[in-house]
């Protein structure tokens, strides 16, 4: 293979066979579970990078099933997302992810930066309840319920918080372990479509296990239960603040 043929056909690895085709990215039916809770301000404190800014100690403990997603299949996710603020515009960071299919987290990590790592997550309704529930291995570290469909929100208030930006913190190695890429990166979702809305009772349980941390961010009060059913398109993202470029303590 000629240099500009590398050059030209180097999309994602692997070279001759990615895990994941290009973009965009569309999804069908994604559903939601969203449990927002209150938090313990110092332990916010210590994981959210600046420079993005916290308004208030409040974290967004997601599931979501995705039975339909161009060339990534069918798999479902869980993991934490932080309200932000960053230059004035308010955001969710992507603090931890953890789903069960190789071609999203392979395109999650390489293009966007999302934290993904392999685990056992799942949504289901069982009987009168939602139940997502998240297992590293055959730990079980979260378990979340909510009642199911007891109030219907508006579409048109919750498709406008879905349009709000998502920020990530991407990092790439050099081949001698220090960081070639640490940037900041902020995504939008496009083409967002709610099919359906609804809050009702929640709870989440958390526990603590060493490599999947999501109980660093301890539930001190439950805030609310969402449920979403949405079609999307995960837009590609753009670099907002570089950590290798700019001064140390910027």
């Amino acid at each position: 293979m000629k240099i500009a043929e590398v050059r030209n056909n180097a999309f994602a690895m692997p070279l001759t066979s990615p895990s994941y085709p290009p973009g965009p990215y569309r999804f069908a039916n994604r559903e939601y579970l969203i449990v927002t809770y209150r938090t313990d301000p110092a332990a916010l404190r210590a994981v959210v990078p600046e420079p993005l800014q916290i308004e208030d100690a409040i974290v967004k403990y997601e599931f979501i099933r995705m039975p339909d997603s161009t060339g990534f299949g069918d798999y479902t996710e869980s993991g934490q997302v932080i309200p932000v603020l960053f230059e004035g515009q308010r955001g969710g960071y992507v603090h931890s992810m953890y789903l069960n299919d190789d071609a999203p987290i392979a395109g999650g990590r390489e293009l966007w930066g999302f934290p993904k790592k392999l685990a056992s997550p799942a949504l289901a309704v069982e009987q009168d309840s939602l139940i997502g529930t998240l297992d590293y291995g055959s730990v079980r570290v979260a378990t979340a319920t909510m009642g199911y469909k007891h109030r219907e929100l508006d579409p048109v208030a919750v498709r406008e918080a879905m349009m709000a930006p998502g920020f990530l913190l991407k990092i790439i190695p050099h081949v001698d372990g220090t960081p070639r890429i640490c940037e900041l990166v902020r995504y939008s979702l496009e083409d967002v479509v709610v099919k359906g809305a609804w809050s009702g009772p929640a709870a989440l349980q958390l526990a603590h296990h060493a490599l999947a941390p999501v109980a660093q961010l301890p539930v001190l009060e439950i805030i609310s239960g969402t449920h979403i059913v949405s079609d999307l398109t995960l837009g590609l993202g753009s670099v907002v603040f570089d950590y290798l470029a700019s001064p140390q303590g910027v």
